[in-house]
């Protein structure tokens, strides 16, 4: 893994190799590649089918459209897994590098992954649609980018809590081999966090199905767009009462789970098992049948060779650009710049007196400000103070709720979670079970809860409440078994051997490996139950329409009536209250975790 390799060595001796002839197994996996393609071109063409505000969209409950809509749900969810695993690399790295950056990335990731999915539908809505005039592309940026905005945050701080708590050795190591900033990262960094992320990713997915209904049956300020998918599908469904469309729709979500985690999930977890920072060799490995015939076959596994040259130079791109510019570098010795000790020096009082920072201080404090004086203006313009009250209230009856709710749901999954983790073999079988149960959006249990509510006359307050962490509790549970998985095999055979047992071995093995993994997970829980809110406390089923007192209810409520002001002001009221909350317990428990149970 920190090893480099001689890229144009390699390069020569693979170049002179004659290519194989083909076996049956290329044709079978060249097959596989081909109608994946097909499918994903297909699908793709239709998002840009020509398009006008106000014109209907059909969508049909027949179950003989559910294959097109599953495919576009689950393209529209791929392309914004893609964008968030970029936005991952980039600001997760940076926060974990950067003490400014982190001061700056964290709180606003704890600010935005609390923001609701019709909040930003409601303000990217009109801004793709005159982006893409006259095209279907508008719409379905949108929707991608609210999966976008319900996929990101967990992934980021996985990465980031992940390069926070790389072990020291292998940062000396890296440090041995002069390897540079950015082999650094390919090699040691993404690396090491690659099975924490990948869980988190799997998750991501899985998650990313409570809020497809929101995303895809964009309803803003009495404007109604079904983009096909599974989420209008059920979006219809439940206009219509229609149980027997609701089956469907859980089938075709099944069978989706199922493709999506065979064909790309199942192969990356056992590539990624390799990556585990393990010094036993663990012989109770995933397996993957899409692996097991790309490792039979003889044309794609070369061709897979030259996809890892071009991976290498990627990664070793600054030190060929250094060698071959060394030449350059010598002839241009003797034409410094007359300016350049000036210029040297001028950078040196910048640094020494810390100029540069003073002046992002003072950037940020400026836009603060600015934020400041226009929240101000908006508080005087559009609502008022009693508006503002109310709101607290609101918030406040919903904090409550969530917190209870990630309380009871840690107490349940941890266990659960350390449980799996320490079997590979039961992670291995129970992992595309845990997917579809998190990918179940909760909307579909809305019928249930709706019925009992109003037959057996219950509170709405307290009865609609688990429906808030119905799919986010996932969180919790995926990242410990990514924790207990992660704990080195030795460790855990070490403290066999002490017959270290009950509570004396989750005090000092289990809790510290899965700490800045479970709060990892909380905090993503936490956030994501907040967003929930604005789907669990106001459920309809035909002409039955129940709203629970809370935050939730009062933003989704302003967001159908098309009342902007009210939907900003519930929205800023909803990342203040997520904000404190993180700075107040969750942040002080994950820095906990990063710097007292890391691994060194």
């Amino acid at each position: 893994m920190l090893i480099y390799g001689v890229a144009n060595n390699t390069y020569h001796k693979n170049e002179n190799i004659g290519w194989s002839v083909p076996n049956y197994w290329d044709a079978v996996a060249l097959a596989l590649i081909v109608a994946i393609f097909a499918v994903l071109g297909w699908t793709a063409m239709q998002m840009a089918t020509p398009y006008n505000v106000g014109q209907a969209i059909p969508i049909s409950l027949s179950p003989r459209s559910l294959p097109v809509y599953a495919m576009r749900t689950v393209l529209r969810m791929f392309i914004a897994l893609f964008c968030s695993l970029i936005f991952t690399f980039v600001f997760g790295a940076v926060a974990a590098k950067n003490k400014k950056a982190e001061r700056i990335i964290i709180p606003l990731i704890d600010v935005l992954q609390s923001i609701p999915v019709l909040s930003f539908l409601s303000i990217s809505v009109a801004g793709f649609i005159l982006l893409f005039r006259g095209s279907l592309l508008g719409p379905e940026c949108a929707a991608i980018f609210a999966i976008f905005t319900s996929q990101v945050w967990n992934m980021t701080l996985s990465f980031y809590q992940s390069v926070k708590s790389v072990p020291k050795d292998l940062r000396e190591v890296t440090a041995i081999y002069q390897l540079s900033s950015w082999q650094k990262f390919w090699r040691l960094e993404v690396p090491y966090a690659m099975p924490g992320l990948l869980w988190n990713m799997m998750m991501s997915m899985s998650g990313s199905w409570f809020f497809v209904v929101a995303s895809e049956a964009i309803s803003v300020a009495n404007q109604h767009i079904n983009l096909p998918g599974i989420g209008s599908y059920i979006a219809v469904a439940i206009a219509h009462a229609d149980k027997t469309a609701i089956y469907y729709a859980i089938g075709a979500m099944l069978i989706v789970i199922l493709l999506y985690d065979q064909l790309l999930f199942r192969p990356l977890v056992q590539w990624s098992e390799k990556f585990k920072f393990d010094e036993v060799l663990d012989e109770r490995i995933s397996r993957s049948w899409v692996v097991n015939l790309f490792q039979r076959t003889r044309v794609l596994r070369q061709v897979s060779v030259l996809f890892y040259l071009l991976f290498d130079k990627f990664v070793n791109i600054n030190y060929l650009l250094k060698r071959h510019s060394s030449f350059f570098q010598h002839h241009l010795r003797g034409r410094q710049d007359p300016g350049a000790d000036k210029k040297k020096n001028l950078k040196y009082f910048f640094v020494k007196w810390k100029i540069i920072p003073l002046l992002g201080d003072l950037i940020v404090f400026a836009l603060f400000v600015m934020l400041l004086f226009y929240l101000w203006h908006f508080l005087v313009d559009f609502v008022t103070w009693h508006d503002v009250a109310r709101t607290f209230v609101l918030g406040s009856v919903t904090a409550l709720r969530v917190l209870v709710l990630i309380f009871l749901c840690s107490l349940i999954w941890v266990p659960v979670g350390v449980w799996i983790g320490f079997r590979p073999r039961l992670t291995e079988f129970i992992q595309p079970i845990i997917q579809f149960l998190a990918a179940f959006p909760a909307n579909l249990v809305f019928p249930i809860v709706a019925l009992w509510i109003v037959k057996y006359k219950l509170d709405v307050n307290i009865w609609t409440s688990p429906l808030m962490v119905l799919g986010t509790q996932w969180y919790i549970l995926f990242n410990v078994i990514a924790g207990a998985s992660a704990i080195p095999e030795e460790v855990r055979l070490v403290s066999k051997n002490l017959g270290v047992k009950g509570f004396v071995k989750w005090r000092r093995l289990i809790l510290p490996a899965i700490m800045p993994f479970f709060v990892t997970g909380a905090i993503t829980a936490a956030g994501g139950a907040w967003n929930a809110s604005i789907l669990a406390e106001a459920i309809n089923w035909g002409n039955i329409k129940l709203n629970a007192v809370g935050l939730g209810a009062y933003i989704t409520h302003y967001t159908r009536v098309g009342n902007f002001p009210h939907v900003i002001l519930g929205t800023a009221v909803m990342c203040l209250f997520v904000l404190v909350i993180n700075r107040i317990l969750w942040r002080p428990l994950y820095n906990l975790a990063i710097e007292r149970f890391k691994v060194n």
